[in-house]
């Protein structure tokens, strides 16, 4: 096996040593917590009863078949929506690589399973414990551990370090909120971003931040999800129950908690109201699948009829609002929808990929919190792709104004499209960095 020899983890202070063991304490006193937590979301979503024990480093029979073990992190559905195009590259690359997932949610791992071949495996990210951390290298072995996005765990990266695992972050994003609080627990954070092997920031706003924890991080690589390609067939059939609708559909995108209460109390006030009421079909797609009943007692509750795609199908029926309660068919709801306010930017939560929306063609309207991808939410604005704006009212009057104007509405959607395809390659430029510790040959340094 080729050598994957690679640093050492960072050296601790007596202080930092002190804090890691203080956590890794703790790590284990909120096991049954976890526990418990597993069983309550197993209710809503019966993947989270599924093999429990991985969690806590237990595999039982679980094996990947013979050759060098690839081992990539990605905790829920948009980041292992956004790696296909990326394994698909290593895999060309690497002849005779065995794939191993971890995911932290039932999303991740049912949108994981489909990018598994034969001799691959999947199961779920190890609680950050010293004792799960260990058993889950020592058990796969891996050559190169790719953990994508935001995913760093203390014991999982120090676990990776003292077993010479290279252990890179890619796509890798910090946000300012993200930053200072990894600096307030500095005795922590620092450490483990700084055992890595190395760091591939999106943008250069990214690195710098990365650069504030004492990291060196790789030139950007830009954003991988711009190379995520929409389900054509499911994205045209949204187009075509779009053609057979007389009022144009307005959709509430990956809502989360919050957010369609501000979309009922914005619908009450006067001046909304008086711009959509009986305009338009409202679609809402709430961002998790637990929340889906929530969500509908909700709207029910404020006097609304609901159509539930999960009940009617491709076919919705006459109602106030359209429920979009299925996974994996965002490409189908946006084909759907003429224009789409973007869930978690209305509440403080940071935003959603607004990248998905664009690559099916579907202009954006945003709330003022888009923290989590602020590069691509200004990008897309200065493309003609979104517009940013204050509140949940103001918001749904410009998606109105929009509608009223289908030229401007056509530019959008064509702006959008180009925004999507401008910014793609992440994903090769990625595989292209990642030769040099897969071969094990000399180390890229950050």
């Amino acid at each position: 096996m080729i050598d994957t020899a690679t640093k050492p983890p960072a050296r601790r202070s007596a202080l930092q040593s002190l804090v890691h063991l203080l956590y890794s304490a703790l790590m284990v006193v909120l096991q049954p917590a976890l526990r418990w937590k597993l069983r309550r979301r197993a209710r809503s979503e019966p993947a989270y009863a599924q093999q429990v024990e991985q969690r806590f480093g237990h595999y039982g029979r679980a094996q990947l078949a013979d050759g060098p073990v690839l081992w990539v992190h990605s905790v829920s559905l948009g980041e292992t929506r956004a790696i296909e195009a990326l394994i698909a590259l290593l895999r060309a690359q690497w002849p005779g690589m065995r794939l191993l997932l971890t995911h932290g949610t039932a999303t991740g791992l049912q949108a994981g399973a489909d990018l598994l071949q034969d001799g691959d495996l999947q199961v779920w990210q190890p609680w950050d414990t010293l004792g799960a951390t260990r058993r889950f290298v020592q058990r796969f072995k891996p050559r190169l551990g790719l953990l994508v996005d935001t995913e760093i765990w203390p014991n999982l990266v120090h676990a990776c370090a003292q077993a010479c695992v290279p252990l890179c972050l890619v796509n890798a994003r910090l946000s300012a909120h993200s930053l200072r609080r990894a600096q307030r627990l500095r005795w922590l954070a620092e450490p483990a971003y700084q055992s890595l092997a190395g760091v591939w920031p999106q943008d250069l706003d990214q690195a710098n931040r990365f650069r504030a924890l004492g990291v060196k991080p790789h030139a950007p690589t830009g954003n991988i999800k711009f190379d995520m390609e929409p389900d054509l067939a499911l994205w045209s059939q949204g187009q075509a129950a779009r053609q057979a609708q007389l009022r144009p559909v307005l959709m509430l995108a990956v809502s989360r908690e919050g957010e369609e209460q501000m979309w009922l109390d914005a619908l009450r006030s006067a001046r909304t109201n008086a711009l959509g009421a009986g305009r338009v079909q409202w679609l809402i797609v709430p961002r998790h699948p637990q929340r889906f009943d929530a969500v509908a007692t909700l709207l029910q509750s404020a006097g609304l009829t609901v159509a539930r795609r999960s009940v009617d199908g491709g076919m919705f029926s006459e109602a106030d609002v359209w429920l979009g309660d299925t996974l994996g068919e965002m490409a189908f709801y946006y084909g759907l929808a003429d224009v789409a306010l973007l869930g978690g930017s209305f509440a403080p939560l940071g935003g959603q990929n607004l990248i998905e929306a664009a690559a099916c063609r579907c202009p954006v309207v945003m709330g003022p919190h888009t923290f989590n991808f602020a590069q691509a939410a200004e990008m897309a604005q200065d493309a003609g792709a979104a517009l940013e704006r204050p509140d949940m009212a103001s918001a749904i009057e410009t998606a109105l104004q929009w509608l009223d104007d289908p030229a401007t509405l056509e530019a959008s959607s064509s702006a959008a499209w180009a925004f999507a395809q401008t910014h793609r390659g992440a994903a090769l430029r990625l595989s292209k960095a990642l030769v040099t510790l897969w071969q094990g040959g000399q180390k890229p340094r950050h």
